[in-house]
């Protein structure tokens, strides 16, 4: 039931969160040789932004209950899990913010900055939300 009203919290969010660039749903931007909606960015930039909030907060609510069911059970072997558990999901976490990161690089190893300007202005609309929009 909680996963439903989390997946359910979860849509509502995104599609209240895109309702204010709908208007700019018809404007196109420039990512290599082709022309790709304007909205398309936006909704990955969103999607980024509710990770970066949303993964710490829950790691930390995660643990603290972990460790709040070990301590009340007063069991070491519990304790122990628990302290694995929280360490397992600060790892998750980590990775969860170097997803972006890892994209930059190998797009760096695939096509230099130099040599493919219009290339990483569409990484950089997509990553930071800053596009340059084509008529």
């Amino acid at each position: 039931m909680k996963k439903l009203c989390y997946c359910l919290s979860f849509i509502f969010l995104f599609i209240y969160s895109t309702t204010f660039v709908q208007a700019a749903s018809y404007q196109k931007i420039q990512c290599g040789d082709s022309f790709i909606p304007y909205i398309a960015p936006q909704i990955v930039r969103i999607v980024f932004i509710i990770l970066q909030i949303a993964t710490p907060i829950i790691i930390i609510i995660f643990g603290m209950l972990d460790f709040l069911k070990a301590v009340i059970a007063q069991k070491e072997d519990d304790i122990k899990k628990g302290q694995q558990t929280f360490i397992r999901r600060l790892a998750i976490g980590a990775l969860v913010f170097l997803v972006f990161l890892f994209v930059e690089i190998i797009i760096g190893f695939v096509a230099p900055k130099n040599e493919n300007q219009n290339m990483w202005n569409c990484v950089d609309c997509f990553v930071n939300g800053n596009c340059t929009i084509v008529n």
